[in-house]
């Protein structure tokens, strides 16, 4: 006698969908999960334009992490839901501190007359010598390689920047510091190193400098800063500073807290001010002595960028006539 078995019907397990609130908005619970590798092949949308608490790029890179269901779900809910998780795990303090500090950019917008409108959004002909837009536009480690001085390991310059982008931005930086002389409007400065100069992105500039890291710097680190994360840089933080007998006149031996740096010098007429550079470390072993092949003395020159990693030790020697100064940017990845 044949023993009859039953097959019991398999079924695929129904994926997880989004529910609707009352507004018709989709609304994907909690419970699912980022994924631990980030979806290469997913195209994030853009958050520029939009009034956040966090830089645009970092909800972008954050897109590629979400789970799969979530992907087809409007932008609005996307956004939402990024931004849960980014409150729900940062502290109380630090939530208090990007309010606070949202609600100080947001007066400084509000009252500031920018000098020059066409600095606030990327009009790369205009601000490019054409070298550099073409090896960008090329994408390739020889067309890198083909604009680039690398004088250490680690340490590139190139041309950059027009002389005309340079002087609009000489003139902008003059007209932060007279409104915020007049209007007696205590500003932030770009950190705990620099009295003097001005965070770019608390002026309104965040959506430019935002473009000027993914779409110019990303592409060079991608090639050649790829150990500390080159193609995944996601958020920045941009400054001015200034150098000169009547203000800062020398910065210490330092690292950024950056994973890629890059430094443009603006102008005006100045004597010294040279960039020494000693050499990458860890954080256990920064004050290590240097190596003679770590060596590096660096003269700017107005319009020529430095790029380097932000762990490579550096100072600035003292600026002893004139007035410098150099536009930086901080390209981090927070994922």
């Amino acid at each position: 006698m044949s023993l009859s078995v039953g097959r019991k019907e398999t079924h695929q397990p129904t994926p997880p969908t989004a529910s609707h609130n009352g507004n018709g908005v989709a609304v994907l619970p909690m419970t699912h999960r980022l994924r631990l590798n980030p979806n290469t092949e997913h195209k994030p949308e853009s958050y520029e334009g939009l009034q956040l608490e966090f830089s645009p790029l970092l909800f972008s890179s954050l897109e590629r992490y979400l789970p799969p269901p979530m992907l087809s779900l409007p932008r609005d809910s996307k956004l939402r839901y990024m931004r849960d998780i980014i409150l729900r795990y940062s502290p109380e303090g630090e939530r208090t501190r990007v309010q606070r500090h949202r609600e100080y950019r947001q007066k400084i917008i509000s009252h500031y007359q920018p000098l020059h409108r066409e600095l606030y959004a990327m009009h790369a002909s205009n601000f490019f010598v054409p070298s550099f837009l073409k090896a960008i536009n090329e994408n390739k480690v020889e067309s890198f390689r083909s604009i680039m001085a690398e004088p250490t390991l680690g340490v590139f310059t190139f041309e950059m920047l027009q002389p005309r982008f340079c002087e609009m931005w000489l003139s902008e930086v003059e007209n932060f510091e007279k409104w915020v002389q007049e209007t007696k409007f205590r500003i932030m400065r770009p950190n705990t190193m620099n009295k003097f100069g001005a965070v770019l992105d608390d002026f309104g500039l965040e959506t430019m400098l935002d473009k000027l890291m993914e779409d110019f710097i990303r592409p060079i680190s991608k090639v050649f800063f790829s150990d500390v994360g080159g193609s995944t840089l996601d958020s920045h933080h941009g400054f001015v500073v200034e150098y000169g007998i009547d203000r800062d006149v020398e910065l210490g031996f330092h690292v950024d807290d950056s994973e890629v740096t890059l430094n443009v010098c603006l102008g005006k007429q100045f004597s010294g001010g040279e960039l020494f550079f000693r050499g990458v470390r860890c954080d256990k072993h920064v004050n290590t002595e240097t190596q003679s092949d770590e060596i590096l003395d660096y003269s700017h020159v107005p319009g020529r960028a430095v790029l380097h990693r932000g762990r490579h030790r550096h100072g600035a020697r003292a600026t002893t006539s004139g007035h410098r100064v150099n536009l930086l940017l901080w390209c981090r990845r927070n994922y």
